[in-house]
């Protein structure tokens, strides 16, 4: 599903399924074109014909006692030599991205600036422009002007940072403490462990699952974020290693993948608040959230390992998505993990909150 990432922190209104949607640009950032290594594979280029529209999912409460809870867990990210939340205030936050400044709109930063006006006039690349959630942007760089890409690098993992018109730059820090723990799974589990990562946009989780060990399928809905994404892979010196990317309306992928009985250990999937698919598939969160994620139970391996949830929209509690997950995964033991993610500011020591999540852990 296409979808621009800045609405996970849009607190207006949601469109509706007869209102205006979302531009299908929105989440196709990357300018360059997609290069193909051999070694990887892109799903069949699907035609354009409209499909029949699909009845919605009959949902059915699951029986079984529900999972054990753990919550308020609170999951935070700290500064850092490859990333630092440095200020924030004003409505907006001031980065470190490796060796770059960078200063860009956050509307929870409702505080005043810790750091002196000084401390970010130093800013390598400014965002302005038009900030709303459906516009473009532009960057301004006050010292010199910068290429469109920059290396940067997660636990030694290396991959692109880049300068998109929507203020993104391909990372979002505060998913690090998710990646870590799926990589702890995937390395304990001592076995062949297969990963599903939906709305996977450019990559770094992959790659984290990869380098861990695991065979991974990444979907994605932007031909542009995939291209990316496998550049991404071959920065990191991991072109050998099995990632199958998809390019496709995650929806739809996995209702092929349940009739398939196609079974993974670990699904990640990271859903817009609203969205669109390459076919005109519309995505509303609280309407199309509850099936994908039976569909995600459905698709689990019988020894499974996790299945982690984010949502960015500040519309809801965490305990919405809590109890949702806490009833799909019904019967199956283990535990549901709910809470917000965290980045730990430098100056103040402020915390800001980027996103909901929840997440089921067999053990």
């Amino acid at each position: 599903m296409k979808h621009p990432r800045d609405k996970r922190r849009d607190s207006r209104p949601q469109p509706s399924r007869k209102g205006g949607a979302a531009p299908a640009q929105a989440r196709d950032r990357v300018e360059r074109p997609e290069r193909k290594p051999e070694q990887q594979r892109l799903a069949p280029r699907q035609d354009h014909q409209p499909e029949p529209k699909a009845e919605p999912r009959k949902l059915v409460r699951r029986e079984g006692a529900l999972p054990a809870e753990r919550l308020p867990l609170i999951l935070e990210v700290a500064p850092n030599d490859d990333y630092a939340l440095l200020d924030s205030g004003d409505g907006e936050k001031l980065e470190q991205y490796g060796p770059y400044r960078i200063v860009r709109p956050e509307g929870q930063a409702i505080w005043q600036r810790a750091l002196p006006a000084k401390e970010w006039e130093r800013a390598d690349a400014v965002f302005t422009g038009d900030t709303d959630e459906e516009g473009l942007g532009r960057w301004r760089f006050p010292k010199a002007p910068l290429g469109e890409t920059w290396p940067m690098r997660h636990d030694g993992l290396h991959y692109q940072g880049r300068f998109t018109s929507f203020r993104h730059v391909g990372v979002f820090p505060e998913q690090a403490r998710h990646w870590d723990h799926m990589a702890r799974l995937i390395e304990d589990a001592k076995r062949p462990v297969k990963v599903l990562n939906l709305f996977g946009y450019t990559g770094v989780a992959s790659l984290v699952a990869a380098r861990a060990g695991a065979e991974v399928t990444h979907v994605d809905a932007s031909k542009k974020a995939i291209g990316w994404a496998r550049e991404n892979q071959e920065m990191a010196g991991l072109a050998n290693k099995p990632i199958r990317w998809i390019c496709e309306d995650a929806m739809k992928f996995v209702e092929r993948e349940e009739r398939r009985s196609s079974r993974y250990d670990i699904i990640l999937f990271d859903p817009p608040a609203y969205g669109r698919g390459p076919k005109g598939e519309v995505w509303q969160l609280f309407e199309s959230l509850p099936a994908m994620t039976d569909i995600c139970r459905s698709i689990l391996t019988p020894k499974p390992l996790a299945v982690v949830l984010t949502a960015y929209s500040i519309r809801a509690s965490f305990f919405a998505i809590h109890a949702l997950m806490r009833d799909t995964f019904a019967g199956m033991g283990g535990t549901i993990e709910s809470g917000e993610l965290v980045i730990r500011e430098k100056s103040a020591g402020r915390a800001l909150s980027t996103s909901l999540f929840s997440r089921w852990v067999a053990q």
